[in-house]
């Protein structure tokens, strides 16, 4: 897998969540801050406010996608101006996750203009965040535009119908097209970083072909034998000059990155197999499991068997 395909298939866990919405106007509802979950608001009709925390207002209009990478608590309303006198938001409603558990709502106010948005959530666990994710802003607003990636809308159209018309094969489409979206979005924010001037972290990283070869080699085979040289082979480049070079953009060696990746890995195996650790530690690129099990405690803070009964 890809280093983005992966971001995503490890960090989240559980079911995420999402809700297709209609709100009429007057109305503004409050999204509570919840760590170690991202969100994201899209705007499928009409137009509507967000108000982040210690920040000025954005304006939304059709078509805008907006994320929140670290659960950051914000509110939507139809106005400025009517902010204050909104509705006070139902109690089931300060727990986003609950706020999402409906495929369809329709909130009624005083026959007002029509705002449709699309919401979701997705729980995410902190032992295994990418820390891609962690480089993250607390709110990426991508403005609805014709030359942006098509596939990104298109995710968003197919969602939406899912939602709006629940059918036979919704429960597995719903997770899948979520996860979809998730990656449009990531996509598209680390494509474009480097035209505002990123010349160091993830943007830059996934955006340099010498860099982004060895993370892609990481992250197909973690259990191979990697080392500097081998590494510094796929990417083209002298020894010295990739581990330079790789260390700058994504933040540790190479070699540090490759035992972080092999023990989120096993983290997520752990959780989610029952292989003997022999059989798991050959997976992440250790002959023997007493090895692995100290590596993994290093990390963890906590033996592998251990771990995996506390999940």
């Amino acid at each position: 897998m890809d280093v983005l395909s992966d971001v995503v298939a490890v960090t989240r866990t559980g079911r995420p969540r999402s809700a297709h919405v209609r709100w009429h106007a007057p109305w503004g509802q409050e999204f509570a801050a919840v760590p170690g979950s991202a969100g994201f608001q899209v705007v499928l009709r009409g137009s509507c406010w967000l108000l982040p925390p210690n920040a000025e207002p954005v304006r939304l209009g059709t078509g805008d996608v907006v994320f929140l990478p670290h659960g950051s608590g914000h509110t939507l309303a139809d106005s400025l101006e009517g902010l204050g006198a909104a509705p006070a938001c139902d109690p089931a409603d300060r727990e986003p996750y609950d706020a999402y558990a409906s495929d369809s709502v329709d909130r009624t106010g005083e026959g007002g203009q029509v705002t449709v948005v699309l919401c979701g959530a997705y729980r995410l666990d902190p032992s295994r965040t990418h820390p891609l994710l962690l480089t993250l802003p607390d709110l990426i607003h991508l403005p609805a535009r014709s030359d942006r990636d098509p596939g990104l809308r298109a995710a968003v159209e197919l969602l939406a119908a899912e939602l709006r018309d629940p059918r036979l094969g919704t429960d597995a489409a719903v997770p899948a097209l979520l996860d979809t979206l998730l990656l449009y979005i990531l996509r598209i924010w680390f494509a474009e970083r480097p035209a505002r001037g990123a010349t160091t972290g993830w943007a830059a990283a996934l955006n340099d072909p010498p860099v982004t070869a060895a993370l892609h080699a990481i992250h197909r085979d973690p259990a191979a034998p990697w080392t500097v040289a081998r590494l510094a082979a796929e990417a083209g480049l002298s020894r010295a000059a990739f581990a330079r070079r790789f260390a700058t953009l994504v933040g540790q060696p190479p070699l540090g990155y490759l035992t972080w990746w092999r023990m989120t890995t096993a983290a997520r195996l752990l959780r989610t197999s029952d292989a003997p650790l022999r059989s798991l530690a050959g997976q992440v690129g250790y002959t023997s499991e007493f090895a692995f099990a100290n590596a993994f405690k290093r990390a963890h803070g906590t033996a592998p068997g251990a771990y995996r009964r506390m999940g």
